[in-house]
């Protein structure tokens, strides 16, 4: 079955409506993925919008995913923060998923930042680090499960958009100089999205590992899709939550209380990155 598309003009119409609450004019887009929504709280001048009031908007319904969209300036930059996401294990559909990208893409954003709550699948990982997406593996996409399935949106991108530059070059290199300067470990690697909700099976992390994976999540992928079918550079942050457990022996178990309680614990330092991040793009190509 064809998944439906989403009109045109319902995105018009949630750009429109949030355009109304505001004088800012957002240049960036930051997804704040578990735990790590009070970053939001150190946006200047902030217009806070519940999903809940705008059109067509999904809901967020898991925990430590407020649901709302904080518009204002974050180290000199004018942004959209997305205090939390819709997740495809919900029950939306991926163009509701990705719904708010192509939001953004109609007020002006041009670079989108993601961030996420990972498993670590490469050994040399642990729990609290932070990880620069190189690249991603898109298992639900390579079976069919894409949000640009079905007719395409010529006003959005083309057909068969390329991915092999989905993470761009200029934001990863100046992640990893702010990284840097902070005395902040930043690993990479290559992002695994799955479909969840469960996480992943001894077998299934092994695997994974096999395939080139550093870290697994639950988010993200299709969101990049989307955002490099609309034009806009994308910078991936991952927070390794948790280690992927790869063995029927291991005594540890994952679970999202484990995951939200790192996040919250790694939050002070993905802010100060993403600060720093803001504030060298504030300087280069000022507002």
């Amino acid at each position: 079955m064809m998944t439906p598309n989403i009109p045109y003009s319902y995105y018009e119409e949630a750009a429109t409506f949030i355009q109304e609450q505001t004088r800012h004019h957002p240049q960036v887009a930051i997804t704040l993925g578990s735990g790590l929504a009070p970053l939001a709280e150190e946006v200047e001048n902030p217009v806070v919008v519940p999903y809940a009031d705008i059109p067509h908007f999904p809901r967020a319904t898991v925990e430590g995913h407020p649901g709302r969209v904080v518009l204002g300036r974050l180290a000199g930059m004018p942004v959209a923060v997305m205090q939390g996401r819709v997740h495809y294990y919900e029950g939306y559909t991926l163009p509701q998923v990705t719904f708010y990208v192509r939001v953004m893409h109609l007020l002006g954003v041009k670079a989108l930042i993601l961030t996420n709550a990972a498993g670590g699948i490469n050994p040399d990982f642990r729990a609290g680090d932070l990880m620069l997406i190189e690249d991603h593996i898109n298992l639900p996409g390579l079976v069919g499960h894409s949000p640009l399935w079905g007719p395409n949106e010529e006003r959005f991108g083309p057909r068969f958009p390329a991915m092999n530059k989905a993470y761009d070059r200029g934001l990863r290199d100046l992640a990893l100089d702010v990284a840097e300067e902070l005395g902040i470990r930043l690993q990479r690697g290559v992002y695994v999205g799955l479909g969840g909700p469960t996480f992943e099976t001894p077998a299934e992390v092994r695997m994974l590992r096999l395939l080139g994976g550093d870290a697994v999540g639950m988010s993200t992928v299709h969101e990049t899709v989307v955002a490099v079918h609309a034009g806009i550079k994308v910078l991936g942050i991952s927070t390794i939550t948790n280690v992927a457990v790869d063995t029927l022996e291991a005594e540890e178990e994952a679970d999202h209380e484990e995951v939200l309680e790192t996040g919250r614990h790694v939050a002070p330092r993905l802010a100060a990155l993403i600060k720093g991040i803001l504030s060298r793009l504030a300087a280069e190509h000022p507002p």
